[in-house]
């Protein structure tokens, strides 16, 4: 099946960026409203409590909001890196550290996107699973935790050839 190519205003990166490339291209803003949900989660509460007070303890009302908003902002976080690999925000300092990254790949003689242990049809329906999974989180939180070679980006500006499992996809 064509993959579909989707407009951007800015350069589509990778379509299907592993998990360890998005955390590692976070910037500070991303952290930034990381931190911000961890607060607010919690801070929320305490003003809802100040509001209609209730009998008991907001201590383990407020550890568990500080857990949801952690989980919350680093979820957050993720799809707003992930948003800069796909092109639909400006994304100039990822595109030039990707094509630092895997120049640097294609020099030392290793595959663009890593080496998977997994045969071909699974590193497929990996793909298929978690492609644009990001915009789904708040029904099942998913990651691409596979290396594979479907990224929807050519392979020559980096320096390589396109591969037979990419030639055959396109």
């Amino acid at each position: 099946m064509p993959e579909k190519l989707i407009e951007t205003p800015y350069p589509r990166i990778d379509a299907d960026p592993h998990a360890s490339r998005v955390i590692r291209y976070f910037r500070p803003s991303d952290y930034a409203v990381w931190a911000g949900a961890t607060g607010a989660f919690p801070a929320a509460l305490y003003c809802w409590q100040m509001a209609d007070p209730a009998r008991g303890s907001m201590r383990t009302a407020l550890r568990l909001g500080g857990f949801l908003g952690f989980m919350g902002g680093f979820l957050l976080a993720y799809q707003r890196s992930s948003a800069r690999f796909w092109g639909w925000s400006e994304n100039r300092l990822e595109e030039e550290k990707d094509l630092a990254e895997l120049s640097q790949r294609v020099a030392e003689g290793k595959p663009l996107y890593g080496e998977s242990p997994q045969p071909e049809w699974v590193q497929g329906a990996a793909h298929r699973n978690s492609e644009y999974s990001q915009l789904k989180f708040s029904v099942f939180p998913m990651f691409n935790l596979v290396n594979h070679p479907f990224h929807g980006t050519d392979p020559t500006k980096y320096g390589a050839g396109a591969t037979k499992s990419q030639e055959e996809s396109m």
